[in-house]
């Protein structure tokens, strides 16, 4: 099998995690690197031993690459991924780009309007269920082990606490994750109520309280945190329906079956030999997944983590956010 040829576009930390892990996958020869600040280009460039750009359309004309990682930052973390995104498209790239997807829905929409016109695969770096814990969750989930959905239970803490330049920020970064999961296992959230507040000095909502209803009929919650120190454990996703109930914790550390009337759980425990050792090896699963799909010719609209994935998260955290403004309950579908 031959390698894809790999360019990054933003080399700030996230971007030379993409890098690292590039760098030792079996599907993937990393070739440039790119990044407005030029000591940021040149220091990643010298440690990677690739060539490194300040311009990504030089970039791109020059190495000709068949991916591409967008990982730049900008207003509210996502603003810098429109352009870059549309670039590598053009230049006939699969782009893995991060999240959020970008915190305009009208550019987002158009991100993937043209990766589809393109037929090129674009994904989101939804890294927090590419686990093994998950996969195995969502087996059981489709052998019917949970029956009919009924609700499901998310909660996503990490602190951070400095000043932001929005104060939707919390919501808008770090709830792509959160809703992804969410609708990973009820699909698309037709409802949307928001509850948040600003915690004691801060100028953000840094705590939110999200109820959702699905499509589907099922019932959900979400608690998001940007208050909370980052510790052990950080996430916690829970599915109940009419035959059992699932838990998942941080992650990849354990998945937890509970059937109905059965005093007997199911459990998965992330094993302390070949199992997964930090949080880098969320990223590392995520990407090996997008190039081997790449590899293996799977069409565009079926990748795993998709752009369509992606849009759908930021919309729902959209309708939240109108939720919050207005004190009502919001339609998914007038955003």
């Amino acid at each position: 099998m031959g390698k894809l040829r790999v360019a990054i576009i933003g080399m700030g930390p996230i971007g030379n995690i993409h890098a690292d892990v590039y760098k030792s996958s079996d599907y993937a020869e990393l070739v440039g690197v790119c990044d407005i600040i030029p000591e940021r280009a040149e220091r990643a460039g010298k440690r990677l031993g690739v060539p490194y750009f300040l311009d990504a359309k030089e970039m791109l004309e020059k190495l000709s690459p068949d991916v591409c990682s967008v990982t730049t930052g900008g207003y509210e973390y996502s603003s810098d991924h429109y352009e870059p995104t549309i670039l590598a498209l053009s230049y006939g790239c699969h782009v893995l780009c991060e999240k959020p997807i970008c915190n305009d829905i009208a550019k987002a929409r158009e991100m993937v309007a043209f990766a589809k016109e393109k037929s090129l695969c674009f994904g989101i770096n939804l890294n927090h269920r590419f686990t093994p814990a998950f996969r195995i969750a969502k087996r059981w989930f489709d052998e019917g082990r949970i029956g009919d959905l009924l609700f499901i239970n998310m909660s996503l803490w990490i602190g951070k606490f400095q000043d932001f330049e929005s104060p939707y920020y919390h919501l808008k970064a770090l709830n792509p994750h959160s809703v992804n999961i969410m609708q990973y296992w009820g699909g698309p959230i037709e409802k949307v109520q928001c509850f948040a507040m600003k915690a004691p000095g801060r100028t953000i909502w840094s705590t939110a309280s999200i109820n959702v209803k699905f499509k589907n009929g099922a019932v959900g919650h979400l608690t998001s945190s940007y208050d909370i120190e980052r510790g052990h454990p950080m996430e916690r996703c829970e599915v109940a329906g009419t035959k059992g109930r699932l838990v998942i914790e941080d992650m990849w550390r354990e998945a937890v079956l509970y059937p109905a009337g059965d005093l007997e759980k199911r459990v998965y425990t992330n094993p302390v030999f070949g199992g997964f050792r930090d949080f880098n090896d969320t990223f590392r699963d995520r990407i090996n997944t997008f190039l081997r799909e790449i590899l293996d010719g799977v069409k565009p609209e079926e990748i795993d983590g998709s752009g369509e994935e992606g849009l759908s998260a930021q919309i729902v955290i959209e309708a939240a956010i109108r939720s919050l403004d207005t004190g009502r309950v919001v339609s998914v579908d007038d955003i």
